[in-house]
């Protein structure tokens, strides 16, 4: 059940929404916009909720902080989980043993859409990608809504966007996770690591919760896979779409690949050239890939190659993903405080020819960190680290002749690596961690970063 049959259906309604962050907030208010009886809780203190949240219980919803008591789903009909909630949730336990459906809020909002959807998913890569296919799909006709983890809660949107529209969604394993009839005609898989491992235990559990991507998929769809990944490529044999590959490093008989210094595509035995290589104006190697995976996304909508050329061209990027700050004093600054894990601070490193100074640490989340030690190796001169894991950081970067030194805060790590900066040296945040130990979320470290460079910078110049 989808679109208006199932906006009737939650009508009066009685629906339990768990974790009021962003995601659960939307949910909530679509559930009321439509009709239905919010009971809303969360684990933090009513202090601890943000603005949004708190305003919920002054419109008369029932909320319950500190915790979900069993009043939080007194007669519920449904449970909304939002995607930082465990899906396993011994408070959702008894709710499950009653029948009741528990979904999360990627669910809730693609039954009540009635829109076509492009899902986009992989350990790293995701909001790039998701944002430079949303930018080359404004050249076509049809509306497009870019949302989901990218920020943007595809909840606060359903009511209000077009059936006749294309949402283009960034999709996390939490989300996944809690899916049922979540059917993406477009479902592309970028890449795949290990990852959130402290929520999924191991990497073949993560696996598992990213392949419910295709879970609902039939040979009317399209699947986009990264060929060049061997977890990725092995996804192949979960879906009943249509695959279309991608690859960096070689041709491919059907998909879309890098040749002769161009993007090309061949879907139909056809070789069509999309852009030169020179053109894509993000920096590093894993870029190429996030075009290439947009561009074969593009292109299943019918889109002209000229038309992909000229989004590839205008997309400018995206906020903490490598994110050219500012130059001063012959340093240039870079925030990467999207680089939540080890596997995303690696390709970031990758980007860069010029000395690094690293500032790196936060929430580990179960990782080994081994591979960081291997990507800094002859390209991290320092490395200021912060954060709960920061020992387990340090540990990986011994014994490469890499200076290492602590820092209490962001403002304390920004100032201890530009007093050790040289010019034509970068300082780079890519903390290869989450921000949750000492920030609301990687946005607002990634705002504290900048906030600290060009206060710094301003107090030099005075």
């Amino acid at each position: 059940m989808r679109g208006v049959a199932y906006r009737q259906w939650l009508a009066g309604k009685t629906v339990a929404v768990v974790g009021l962050a962003r995601s659960g907030v939307a949910a909530a208010r679509l559930v009321a916009r439509l009709g239905g009886r919010v009971l809303a809780s969360d684990a933090a203190s009513l202090d601890a909720w943000s603005a949004e949240a708190r305003a919920l219980a002054r419109e008369g919803h029932a909320v319950w902080a500190g915790g979900h008591p069993e009043a939080a789903f007194s007669g519920t009909d449904l449970v909304v989980v939002s995607p930082g909630v465990p899906f396993d949730l011994a408070a959702l336990a008894a709710v499950r043993a009653r029948g009741v459906e528990v979904i999360g809020e990627l669910e809730l909002a693609w039954r009540v859409m009635e829109s076509d959807v492009i899902a986009i998913t992989g350990t790293n890569g995701k909001t790039t990608t998701t944002a430079l296919t949303g930018e080359i799909l404004r050249g076509q006709m049809r509306p497009v809504l870019v949302g989901g983890n990218i920020g943007n809660p595809l909840s606060a949107q359903a009511l209000d966007f077009s059936p006749d529209g294309l949402v283009v969604a960034e999709v996390s394993s939490f989300q996944l996770e809690a899916t049922e009839g979540f059917r993406p005609r477009v479902a592309a898989v970028l890449n795949l690591t290990p990852d959130h491992l402290d929520r999924h235990g191991t990497f073949a559990r993560y696996v598992e919760a990213k392949a419910r991507i295709f879970a609902r998929q039939t040979a009317a769809d399209c699947a986009v896979l990264n060929a060049d990944d061997a977890p990725t490529a092995a996804l192949a044999a979960r879906t009943a779409a249509r695959v279309v590959w991608f690859s960096r490093r070689r041709a491919l008989s059907h998909g879309v690949f890098v040749q002769d210094g161009w993007v090309v595509a061949r879907l139909n035995g056809r070789l069509e050239a999309l852009c030169p290589v020179a053109e894509i104006p993000l920096r590093g190697q894993h870029n190429v890939e996030n075009v290439l995976a947009a561009a074969a996304c593009a292109l299943w909508t019918g889109m002209d190659p000229g038309a992909i050329r000229k989004g590839i061209a205008a997309f400018r990027g995206v906020p903490h993903r490598i994110e050219r700050v500012v130059d001063g004093r012959g340093v240039t600054y870079y925030n990467d405080s999207k680089g939540t894990n080890v596997a995303s601070t690696v390709t970031a490193l990758g980007s860069f020819t010029e000395p690094v100074l690293l500032i790196a640490g936060g929430k580990g989340k179960g990782q080994d960190f081994a591979p960081l030690g291997a990507a800094a190796r002859g390209r991290v001169r320092h490395a200021v680290l912060i954060g709960e894991d920061r020992d387990r950081v340090r540990a990986a970067l011994a014994g490469l002749g890499i200076a290492i030194e602590d820092a209490p805060s962001m403002e304390a790590a920004v100032t201890a690596a530009a007093a050790a900066a040289r010019p034509g040296d970068v300082v780079l945040l890519s903390p290869a961690c989450a921000s949750f130990d000492m920030f609301q979320n990687f946005e607002h470290r990634g705002e504290v970063f900048k906030a600290a460079v060009r206060a710094l910078l301003q107090a030099g110049a005075r």
